[in-house]
């Protein structure tokens, strides 16, 4: 359960004032309907996070456990660090609004997820915890629990919540991670 949590809790607040959050947001000023959205998003970022997270139980079985705890900590400073650069919205001369909301959100969300803090992240955490489905499960559970407000709430919802806090805050999280990834690497097996 403690990948679960973790992965939740992370992505949850990694995703807040991140650019699928704006995307969310610019979906939702495109298309009416929102449940299309939202399932958009589920697939998007279960086939992304999925294979993310195999990715980091793969590079987990090679790596001697000592080493891999490090990189992990490593991992998780540097998220913290790249969670202090504001995210921006590049998404609004897409030609794939075209297709419909879910197809349009299903493809531009695995897109932007593409080497984005969150997909790193499952990386890292699938690599720091041997519970791949678990891992897989939080970060879609924390990528929804993120965007879905947004979808539901739009732009009031982003106008309330302040940014500048909320990364910090996300940074300070992965900082606390990165130390008790530390501090595993140093208790007795």
């Amino acid at each position: 359960m403690d990948a679960l949590f973790a992965s939740t809790l992370s992505v949850f607040i990694a995703e807040i004032g991140d650019k699928t959050q704006l995307l969310s947001l610019f979906l939702v000023s495109r298309f009416s309907r929102r449940a299309p959205i939202v399932l958009g998003i589920l697939v998007a970022t279960l086939l992304n996070h999925g294979l993310s997270a195999l990715l980091g139980a793969w590079v987990a079985h090679w790596i001697p456990e000592t080493v891999l705890l490090w990189l992990v900590a490593v991992s998780f400073i540097a998220i913290a660090l790249w969670l202090l650069i504001p995210d921006k919205n590049d998404a609004e001369d897409s030609q794939l609004l075209g297709l419909g909301a879910f197809t349009a959100t299903t493809i531009m969300f695995f897109i932007a997820e593409i080497g984005d803090k969150t997909q790193i992240a499952t990386v890292v955490l699938a690599a720091r915890y041997d519970a791949t489905f678990w891992v897989i499960v939080g970060t879609t559970v924390g990528m929804l629990v993120a965007n879905v407000p947004v979808i539901m709430a739009g732009k009031w919802l982003m106008d309330k919540v302040p940014l500048a806090t909320v990364r910090i805050t996300a940074s300070v999280l992965f900082i606390v991670l990165a130390i008790v990834t530390i501090w595993a690497a140093y208790q007795p097996v």
